[in-house]
């Protein structure tokens, strides 16, 4: 009966988005204010309907209701219950459930919590967020319902793909739609702006907590991905450029340009026309992921189907949405007033390089992404783009973008006085340039990009750090009045600090870890010794243990430096009996210098086998934790730029234009 409950609240919920996707946009029309309220009423039932069924799904999960077909092909008796939960969005029918979940929760969050919000732009915003969920929920009933039935039913299921059943892989996928559908609201404002014909510092003010929400959400997102796949899959790698990596990499770097766009906005009354149409090309790109990954047009440990018949439904929503936003966008934006004028050295300027270098970076990723399946189209060839091509057309790219990371906060509003400026930064260039010394001659060889991109990181944690110190004239006053400073200062100015900041600590990690990475592959028996970047490995053999749903091969390696034993490490190859796959559970020493990462592999012939002989791969990546260090520093600063008051409930009210007066004719 609880799959049935579900299905009918989908199915409620459907009619309700009908509904909301109507009436309030007519009430705005026509200034009906009791049709605009509609769609508080609306959108809090849809939340609420919609968490029924996600419910509904997640109790057939947890009680192993294998009469419904996602529970028997995603979940197992046998399994952790942690893994059970998991599996209500681990498929391709539970995860679109989950993200018409988050699409409905931030239409309700928007009617709640947007008070000081125009009830004519509120009504259409959320008309605009109901016609997304009329599209999702159409596409789920109709070819993707999480709640189809199987009779006779499996006795025990078929389990959940073993790669998934991890912490990081159960906390990942909710971030990521956290983030990608985070960007269906801001979608929505601009559609709705677009609609009225007005894009102000108000309307810059409503978006930019909303957007700040998603992309905080999705670089956690992200990062977690990023952090299963480095520990998980046993290549030691933390990104590989895999397609649908870039399908979520896509969004956040426009949605870094749309964050630092909607401040021109709101402080200078400039980029509106600019920062409508990354709000529209941010979410477009968020559905060109979902058509990616559900159409069967990739083949990748992350995609949940491989249906053309969906991905045509798919396409004809995106050919929907991102064509009719554009037409708008096309017809109404010309209208827009310019906004504050800027002088080429200025703040404003450098928010607009900043936005231009991202916005082709993006572009290059598109490129990347999409050429091969173009190629296979047109010709029938099939070609891989892999990390070679954008290593060395997105890393050139971004580094004059760290570079002018440093020199923006500096700049002023309107006018900078670049002298000004340089002799500001004199002290924090002369300064990066001694500790970039200092780790060349600690650190020799590796390539010259590598040292620059570690000199331009520099540059940028100092810059940053200068920047804040003198915000709260640190060494200019007593401590105790910095220190007052500090407290008066706006979170949001903390905020910007802390995640430019992060991002210079990541930076450490990504070039450490890859461009002096010391790696050995090596076939090892009992009592088999490697040296590897100063530490002595010793391979002592392997052990069968029984894990709740697998066996596991584990491995035992005791690591010496300089004669001592430092530790043990048990890197680890299960076997899921169930799904009859295998996976690598990688063993880690993680110190904040570098990770010394092991992982083992099946023997590598039948003699091997009887001999004992196994495949061990082990590494040394240097840095490597201040890739989630400087992460964190990133989503923090996001958190703390998302508390600040004034971004909350701070919104400037708009002011109806004033008539000019003509003088009466004498």
């Amino acid at each position: 009966m609880t799959p049935e409950i579900g299905h009918f609240a989908l199915a409620l919920a459907f009619a309700l988005a009908l509904i909301q996707s109507i009436i309030p946009i007519v009430g705005a029309n026509r200034g009906k204010l009791l049709w605009m309220h509609s769609a508080r009423a609306t959108s809090i039932g849809q939340l609420v309907l919609v968490g029924i069924a996600f419910g509904a799904l997640m109790r057939s999960f947890v009680t192993s209701d294998f009469t419904v077909v996602n529970v028997a092909s995603n979940s197992h008796s046998l399994k952790p219950m942690l893994y059970k939960i998991a599996g209500t969005w681990g498929s391709h029918e539970g995860s679109l459930l989950l993200w018409v979940l988050i699409l409905t929760l931030f239409g309700a969050a928007v009617s709640l919590f947007g008070s000081n919000i125009p009830d004519s732009l509120k009504a259409r915003t959320l008309a605009v967020q109901a016609w997304i969920s009329t599209g999702f929920l159409s596409f789920m009933l109709f070819t993707s319902n999480p709640f189809t039935r199987v009779f006779p039913p499996p006795a025990d299921g078929n389990d959940l793909n073993p790669l998934l059943q991890d912490v990081g892989l159960a906390l990942h996928p909710p971030f990521l739609y956290l983030g990608y559908v985070g960007f269906s609201i801001v979608f929505s404002f601009a559609v709705a702006a677009l609609l009225e014909g007005k894009v102000d510092a108000a309307w810059a003010r409503w978006v930019r907590p909303w957007t700040l929400t998603a992309w905080m959400c999705l670089t956690a997102g992200i990062v977690l991905g990023s952090w299963w796949a480095y520990y998980e899959l046993g290549w030691g790698g933390w990104w590989f450029w895999d397609p649908v990596e870039n399908v979520s990499f896509m969004p956040w770097l426009l949605g870094t340009a749309l964050l630092h766009s909607a401040i021109v906005t709101e402080k200078r009354d400039a980029f509106k026309s600019w920062t409508i149409l990354l709000a529209i090309l941010t979410f477009s790109l968020s559905l060109l992921g979902t058509f990616v990954v559900r159409s069967g047009l990739l083949t990748s440990v992350h995609a949940f189907a491989v249906d053309p018949e969906r991905g045509l439904y798919i396409l004809f929503l995106l050919a929907l949405s991102i064509g009719g936003s554009l037409a708008l966008y096309a017809w109404r934006a010309p209208m827009m007033e310019s906004g504050g004028i800027f002088k080429p050295i200025s703040r404003e300027a450098g928010l607009l390089i900043n936005n231009l270098i991202l916005v082709a970076a993006t572009g290059t990723v598109l490129f990347g992404t999409l050429y091969p399946l173009f190629l296979e189209a047109v010709t029938g060839e099939k070609i891989s783009v892999g990390a070679p091509f954008f290593n060395a057309s997105f890393i050139p790219m971004m580094l004059p973008l760290v570079l002018f990371m440093g020199v923006g906060p500096f700049l002023s509003w309107k006018r900078a006085d670049l002298a000004g400026v340089l002799q500001r930064v004199r002290y924090v260039a002369l300064a990066s340039v001694i500790a970039f010394l200092v780790i060349w001659y600690l650190q020799e060889g590796g390539p010259l990009l590598a040292h620059l991109s570690i000199l331009l990181a520099i540059w940028l944690l100092f810059a940053t750090l200068r920047e804040w110190a003198m915000r709260i004239r640190l060494f200019d006053v007593p401590f105790s009045e910095a220190l007052r400073r500090a407290r008066n200062l706006p979170r949001a100015s903390h905020g910007m600090t802390l995640a430019h900041a992060g991002l210079a600590v990541a930076m450490f990690g990504f070039i450490g870890s890859s461009a002096w990475k010391v790696e050995e592959v090596v076939f090892v028996a009992p009592g088999s010794t490697i040296e590897i970047a100063g530490f002595e490995v010793i391979f002592e053999g392997v052990e069968r243990v029984r894990g709740p749903n697998y066996f596991a091969d584990r491995g035992t390696l005791d690591v010496f430096r300089n004669g001592e034993n430092i530790t043990t490490l048990f890197p680890e190859r299960r076997y899921y009996p169930i799904a009859e796959s295998s996976t690598t559970e990688s063993a880690i020493r993680s110190t904040l210098a570098g990770d010394l990462y092991a992982s083992i592999a099946e023997p590598a012939s039948k003699d091997a086998e009887l001999s004992g002989a196994w495949t061990l791969r082990i590494l040394y990546e240097p840095f490597v934790n201040f890739i989630w260090l400087g992460s964190t520093f990133l989503i923090l600063g996001g958190a703390l730029s998302l508390s600040d008051r004034r971004l909350r409930v701070g919104a400037p009210k708009r002011t109806r234009a004033i008539p000019s007066r003509t003088a009466p004719a004498e």
